[in-house]
């Protein structure tokens, strides 16, 4: 199929079946991992070697979609789908090797083509992960992989050990795995026509792209157009400088700056928050479609990071309320506290527990998000100090503790006196806007105040 006919259908598909980014910014993205989330078989988890694979596959997803919808998410993030290297170890998804077969650890295609058709009876969508920037660890025997089966299709053998140097960054190998050769035109036709026919297969509604910084930026145009859904790159790195510009060439990328600052933020004092929040909106392109979290796959648990839970809940909730599309990595509602990859993947199946008051609070946020269409209104900042937190979108008023609390006066807002404001995470929590002042009692949990 030439390129002229590859954009005719991917616009066609576009106009029928895609999302629109102003679409996903509605969402609430649940982040897990297919060997890790829920098998079909009774599996221990305690006798889960967390390097290889455990046993998680499509059919347990598709019957704990329950759970899932029970927290008030519409999206799902699951592991790449393609065939991996023939290993244990390559349990996770990123070490894939040939691009039109489907991993079968994790299930045969009817199972996903399953699980796709089912989430979407019930609206929720699906993000499929995907790698642009290498292949599995097959060494130099490139004719286990297909279609990139040639040495000319990858880069010359060189370590990346310097991440500061662009060049390598691009070019060299990341733990010794291919590094793809983009500028070889018949391998970026190769990558294109393959998310085309990915995304149009399984009738995928986003993609989650992994180590965008180590491929030119720009490619992941010409990916993101071949893909003609809405995608989410993985910018590894904390400096906003660093990573802002990567969004003028994707719909979206993960905050990973924000991430750093919320587990500093919450654990000690909010100050920094001030300056990301001045700054945020002079730096990225398009902050509403910004993918925000607290924990993913690749870096330890907040839990493990700090014992105090009640920190944890405040994090998440900020993460849920924060301008941009909120992602939550599963486990992370029953306390999970593993620590570098692999212990931060732990196996949910032994802990599908809804009555766990984080999965409940979790639960109350989102159905806000929704009630009120959150995603119209722009944080506004009303207070930060060391110990306090608070800001508006509309008729919400947030406010966070990272320590024991207190009592705060808020005298930045724009309520009326008279109004009352319900906090939707605690029954008969409610206060009024008197003398234009607005008195908050927070304690350890954060409190979620609507205007009623």
């Amino acid at each position: 199929m030439n390129s002229f006919f590859i954009i005719i259908f991917i616009q066609i598909y576009k106009n029928i079946f895609c999302r629109s980014k102003e679409e996903w910014k509605t969402r609430a993205i649940y982040q897990l991992l297919t060997d890790r989330f829920a098998s079909t078989t009774n599996l221990d988890a305690s006798n889960c070697d967390l390097s290889k694979y455990c046993g998680g596959n499509y059919q347990g997803i598709l019957q704990k979609l329950d759970y899932i919808e029970g927290m008030g998410f519409n999206a799902i993030w699951i592991s790449p789908i393609i065939e991996n290297v023939d290993n244990e170890w390559a349990y996770h998804g990123y070490h894939g090797t040939n691009f039109y077969k489907l991993n079968w650890h994790f299930g045969s295609e009817e199972d996903l083509i399953n699980l796709i058709t089912e989430c979407h009876k019930r609206d929720i969508w699906i993000m499929v992960d995907v790698v642009g920037n290498h292949i599995g660890n097959i060494g130099n025997d490139y004719w286990k992989a297909d279609p990139l089966n040639r040495g000319e299709h990858y880069h010359d053998y060189c370590e990346l050990d310097d991440w500061d140097n662009l060049w390598k960054v691009e070019n060299c190998r990341l733990s010794g795995l291919p590094d793809i050769k983009q500028e070889n035109n018949w391998v970026t036709y190769q990558l294109n026509y393959w998310i085309y026919y990915l995304v149009t297969k399984y009738n995928i509604d986003g993609i989650r792209i992994d180590t965008i910084v180590e491929v030119p930026k720009w490619f992941w145009d010409k990916f993101g157009a071949s893909a003609g859904v809405f995608q989410i790159g993985e910018a590894f790195h904390g400096d906003i400088y660093r990573v802002y510009d990567y969004q003028n060439h994707l719909d979206s990328i993960f905050n990973y700056p924000l991430y750093y600052i919320i587990l500093r933020c919450f654990t000690g004092s909010f100050k920094e928050l001030d300056s990301y929040y001045t700054n945020i909106r002079h730096i990225y392109p398009n902050k509403e479609y910004i993918a925000n979290f607290v924990e993913n796959h690749d870096n330890k648990r907040f839990l493990n990071q700090t014992n105090n839970t009640a920190q944890f809940i405040n994090a998440i909730v900020f993460s849920l309320l924060w301008e941009g599309i909120p992602v939550h990595y599963y486990g992370g509602e029953q306390y999970f506290s593993g620590g570098d990859d692999p212990y931060n993947r732990e196996p949910l199946w032994n802990n599908f527990d809804t009555n766990s008051e984080l999965y409940i609070i979790i639960g109350k946020v989102n159905n806000l998000r929704k009630k009120v269409n959150i995603w119209d209104y722009e944080v506004i900042q009303r207070v930060c100090e060391d110990n306090f937190y608070a800001f508006t979108r509309g008729n919400v008023l947030a406010c966070f503790s990272n320590n024991d609390g207190g009592n705060y006066t808020i005298y930045d807002h724009e309520f009326n006196n008279g109004d009352k404001l319900c906090n939707i995470l605690e029954d008969d929590d409610c206060i009024f806007v008197e003398n234009n002042v607005i008195n908050v009692n927070i304690e350890t949990y954060p409190k979620v105040y609507l205007k009623f």
